[in-house]
């Protein structure tokens, strides 16, 4: 290599010589605008049923001109494309029948252009009503944001693009993946904030927090750094409010690959305008591995189709030096979604109604009014209300209809922040009816006060033989914005130890023994908001109504 830029220097050093002496003689030839621009559209499975398509969002473009050299699409979905030929095919992915105003320039000699345009009406039938759920939430006009899993090792990988030398390399990080928590070099992108948004017409995008990272795989591409974060100077299509698209799977990864011995979910999205999730690699477009509504993880190819990053997110914001508890229940045994408006499940839940203090002198009367518990827009409402001088809730049990004994209890859950308001997700023994509290035992997974919504209470009691006498334990945890954004509450619960958790960080753990309600016996769901009382203290004096919202429950064992 090196004689070749050698003589390549000496060929070009002896050319300037026997030129050097010559005036310059520098001519370009005519600057022609390109003219009688035409274009073409063939939308697939058009037919007499079909007049907009066969839902697959598939249109085919020609274009034609006059001295023309290249033309350039604009689609009029937020991409564009360079087409030498004049001939493309675009995928349109927004569901429904769309209208989109198509531009194509034709390109000269000297770049000059000329344009023309037509709309087409396009029918693209893919979603994924699911997937949309986990990654902005249910409710209409709801968001969720999402943060790099930075607390958990392999939350970025690498791989190819479809090389393989026979284990599936292309769809998973073959290439790299050994990086731990909280890695150095990437420590500058784990302030990134994702906020995805739910419209009625579909889902928004914006990255509300940079900087952006730049793989050294891409930097020379545009001339930066490498392996480092840079600013909005530098990665200009970083901010701003962006449309997403949902779309079928294409990639040998989705198609043929599996990742960790389950397939990928089949669904890819699109983030327009140049959008991305903080790693800038020149592209946009996302194959999801897997998503709950807790954890996205998602296949993204570096443009050129050669390196494949591989990036995990999580909606719950790590924090460093947390540890992360590592359940050992894995199989769904129960759970309620909140999927079907109206009641509360009956197979699921049951009530406990009226007034009277309930041992902590609250002031709340329970009621099953549509008031007080509905389930709507994919969520279990709880709500207080004042009524008069008096307040009304709602307390809901599975007494009778679910009750278990082991395994790990999750509930996804918004808080109350009115003053006064006490809400809470526990357990009782299912042996209640016939020994009476504390002697069934009680598991508070999380309660909080009326005065403070900023920490999460996670308490056992008991009745404890020896000394003959109640007896607690209990811890809190502080949690920002609970009142605003959804956190995770959970239980694990084994023969040797219980552990409360938020956000899968443990608030209190205790040894379980045979001396314990909690050894061996069966125990039931609660969820309840408490006006006033022990722990409710005193209500705002503008107090009118506040909600406790939950999206889920679930029991693993």
């Amino acid at each position: 290599m090196k004689n070749i830029k050698y003589y390549i220097g000496l060929f070009l050093m002896l050319a300037l010589v026997s030129t050097s002496c010559q005036e310059d003689d520098i001519s370009v030839g005519d600057i022609i605008s390109p003219t009688g621009v035409t274009i073409t559209a063939e939308i697939q499975g058009v037919d007499a049923d079909n007049p907009n398509g066969d839902g697959t969002g598939f249109v085919k473009f020609s274009a034609t001109a006059a001295n023309e050299i290249s033309y350039k699409y604009d689609f009029g979905d937020g991409k564009s494309e360079i087409a030498p030929s004049g001939n493309v095919t675009h995928r349109y992915t927004t569901t429904g029948v769309n209208t989109y105003t198509v531009v194509v320039s034709a390109i000269g000699a000297g770049g000059v252009k000329s344009s023309t345009s037509m709309e087409v009406d396009v029918f693209s039938s893919f979603s994924d009503l699911e997937a949309v759920d986990m990654m902005a939430g249910k409710t209409i006009g709801g968001s969720k944001t999402w943060y790099w899993a930075a607390n958990l090792p392999t939350h970025v990988g690498l791989g190819p693009f479809e090389d393989d030398y026979g284990n599936g390399e292309f769809a998973w990080p073959a290439w790299w993946n050994t990086i731990g928590p909280w890695d150095e070099e990437k420590s500058c992108m784990y302030t990134n904030e994702f906020v995805f948004t739910r419209l009625e017409e579909g889902l928004t995008f914006e990255q509300t927090v940079g900087p952006a990272f730049v793989p050294g795989t891409y930097a020379g591409v545009i001339g930066v750094d490498g392996d480092t974060c840079h600013d909005e100077s530098v990665v200009t299509t970083m901010f701003g409010l962006k449309d997403v698209s949902f779309l079928p799977s294409s990639s040998k990864a989705a198609l043929e690959g599996s990742y960790n011995d389950a397939p990928y979910r089949g669904t890819s999205f699109e983030i327009s305008d140049g959008g991305f999730m903080g790693w800038y690699a020149g592209a946009s477009s996302y194959d999801i591995i897997s998503v709950t509504n807790d954890e996205l993880y998602v296949r993204y190819v570096e443009a050129g189709n050669v390196n494949v990053w591989y990036q995990l997110f999580t909606s719950v914001k790590p924090t460093q030096g947390e540890a992360v508890f590592e359940s050992e229940f894995n199989t769904l045994a129960w759970s309620d979604e909140f999927d079907n408006p109206g009641a509360p499940d009956t197979a699921n839940w049951t009530y406990d109604l009226g007034a009277g203090g309930w041992g902590n002198q609250e002031v709340q009367t329970y009621t099953n009014d549509a008031s007080n518990v509905i389930v709507e827009d994919g969520m279990l409402k709880i709500t207080a209300i004042k009524d008069g001088n008096n307040y009304t809730s709602a307390r809901l049990k599975s007494i009778d209809l679910y009750e278990f004994k082991y395994g790990r209890v999750e509930v996804s859950a918004k808080l109350p922040g009115a003053e006064g308001t006490w809400p809470a997700i526990w357990m009782l023994g299912a042996n209640f009816p016939d020994v009476g509290w504390p002697a069934c035992g009680e598991i508070d997974i999380m309660e909080q006060t009326g005065w403070d919504k900023n920490t999460s209470l996670g308490t056992y009691h008991w009745f404890d033989t020896g000394t003959n006498a109640n007896a607690s334990y209990g811890e809190t945890l502080s949690v920002a914005n609970a009142s605003s954004e959804f956190h995770l509450y959970g239980l694990e619960w084994t023969p040797e130890k219980l552990t409360v958790l938020l956000d899968n960080v443990a608030v209190v753990s205790m040894d379980n023994n045979a001396d314990l309600p909690f050894y061996d016996k069966d125990f039931f769901l609660i969820l309840n908001i408490a006006m006033g009382g022990t722990l409710g203290g005193t209500i705002d004096s503008e107090f009118t109504q506040d909600t406790m919202e939950i999206d889920y429950v679930r029991v693993y064992q």
